[in-house]
């Protein structure tokens, strides 16, 4: 499982060593929590390229952002899903070569059980982030790959695109599906996303469990924050 869902993270842009090398670098650089915002007035100033991750209540977005960095604390994993109540603003690097990234996880989305008010909360605040900020370069909307793209996934894309923020899918859980499987659910999301103006058409297939595409997501990554 592990090779397939690395070649599919990277099968589109066939990465360099270098490219594989810059994402490692950065992604090795020093990592500390800047603020959690509740609200839109709670955003901090930027002074380098952002990266949001996106994604249903429980879909493994902070066990991402803690694979990608290589740190098992930096961003808490809940274990009920909605915990994650504010956008909370990670800063990477700078590397050797003066690359920085903003990592900013976002509230999860989808979860019913969630009180109203809440929801209507978390909505607004991640609405006042994506409507015009220009430091974000991307937003990764992680979806499980063993359901992939639900009605909840639907509704944030359709907001992306209507801001015309560019996003990419990264499906995750993907060792607990069979290569056959994830290949299947990587074209699913690749056709979904094909006929959506803001997509970015590569579809990275992740496992936090077995690092399985961090590599070449690292690298991606690294290479919007290369362009400032």
């Amino acid at each position: 499982m592990g090779d397939h869902a690395a070649g599919a993270a990277g099968e589109a842009g066939d990465l360099s060593a270098e490219a594989l090398e810059a994402g490692r670098l950065l992604f090795a650089a020093e990592c500390r929590f800047l603020r959690g915002a509740v609200r839109g007035t709670d955003l901090p100033p930027s002074d380098s390229p952002e990266i949001a991750f996106a994604g249903r209540s429980n879909v493994g977005k902070s066990s991402l952002v803690n694979a990608l960095t290589g740190r098992s604390t930096l961003a808490r994993v809940a274990k009920a899903p909605g915990r994650t109540q504010q956008l909370n603003f990670v800063a990477l690097g700078p590397d050797r070569a003066g690359r920085r990234l903003t990592l900013v996880d976002m509230p999860g989305y989808g979860f019913a059980r969630v009180a109203r008010e809440t929801a209507r909360e978390w909505s607004a605040v991640a609405r006042d982030y994506l409507k015009g900020r220009a430091p974000l370069r991307r937003v990764l909307v992680l979806v499980d790959s063993r359901h992939g793209l639900k009605p909840a996934d639907e509704s944030m894309l359709d907001l992306l695109d209507e801001s015309a923020v560019s996003y990419q899918a990264v499906l995750t859980k993907a060792d607990q599906l069979t290569p056959a499987q994830a290949l299947r659910a990587h074209d699913a999301s690749a056709a979904a996303l094909a006929k959506r103006p803001a997509a970015h058409p590569e579809v990275a297939v992740t496992s936090a469990a077995t690092g399985a595409g961090m590599p070449e997501l690292r690298a991606a990554l690294a290479a919007l924050a290369a362009i400032g």
